[in-house]
């Protein structure tokens, strides 16, 4: 546990960002006419303390958002018990690259999977949901900037995956994910944004009930949001650089 003194310096930098990085969100919303949108905020807590979650989920915030599912799950567990009686419960996110030997912790802890990339995955989540929880909310990860490094399935893919997910009981499919080649130009980072999106609109025209744009990370969701985004991960902005 971290003693008095480091609790109250970590509060006060979390709350000073929360606080800071919830006004660009709705000041960015506005600039670009979207002030009438909820955009919903993940903070990334990945390598983060329960301490430091714990945190934040005092200053009001209710989604984190985890890249490892044993670390996520310690996390869940710990808190659990620490702010498992609240009136609005904390939601989690798995937002990392998913392993087939992982899917069984995520099916049983998560409120959301973001990285679903293969028909694989999604059976082996929906399988192993278990009946008394609610569907596990899912979003296809999609490699808009077509690197080999990237993780994520093909333009052409993420329709016949959609249309699978949707009959996987266990599951509901909410949407689109990606994570686009960094770079400190904005209107750089606006394209591949702007292709999910149109992909996204294609979708929903074609008859899936998508309602989840999950675009935008600490160093570009300025420019998610302005191509439509309506859920920002934001992990370094909020809890500080990484040691």
């Amino acid at each position: 546990m971290l003693i008095q003194s480091e609790y109250l310096r970590i509060m006060r930098v979390i709350s000073n960002n929360l606080q800071a990085i919830r006004q660009e969100i709705q000041e960015k919303a506005a600039s670009f006419g979207r002030q009438n949108t909820f955009i919903r905020l993940v903070a990334v807590s990945k390598t983060r303390s329960a301490d430091e979650v714990l945190t934040a989920a005092r200053l009001g915030q209710r989604d984190f958002g985890e890249n490892y599912a044993q670390e996520g799950v310690e996390k869940i567990l710990a808190l659990r018990e620490k702010f498992g009686s609240a009136e609005a419960p904390l939601v989690w996110h798995f937002i990392g690259p998913l392993q087939s030997n992982k899917t069984r912790l995520v099916a049983e802890h998560f409120d959301w999977v973001h990285s679903i990339t293969r028909a694989k995955i999604a059976e082996r989540l929906a399988s192993q949901r278990p009946r008394h929880l609610s569907p596990l909310q899912v979003l296809v990860e999609v490699n808009v900037s077509k690197e080999a490094s990237k993780s994520g399935c093909a333009l052409d893919e993420v329709m016949p995956l959609c249309r699978l997910i949707m009959t996987l009981p266990g599951l509901a499919l909410r949407g689109l994910m990606c994570i686009p080649a960094p770079t400190e130009d904005f209107a750089a980072q606006r394209l591949p944004f702007a292709r999910l999106y149109a992909l996204w609109e294609a979708l929903r025209q074609a008859g899936l009930p998508l309602d989840t744009l999950s675009m935008g990370m600490s160093g570009d969701f300025p420019a998610a949001i302005c191509e439509g985004s309506n859920l920002v991960r934001i992990g370094t902005a909020i809890f500080g650089a990484r040691t």
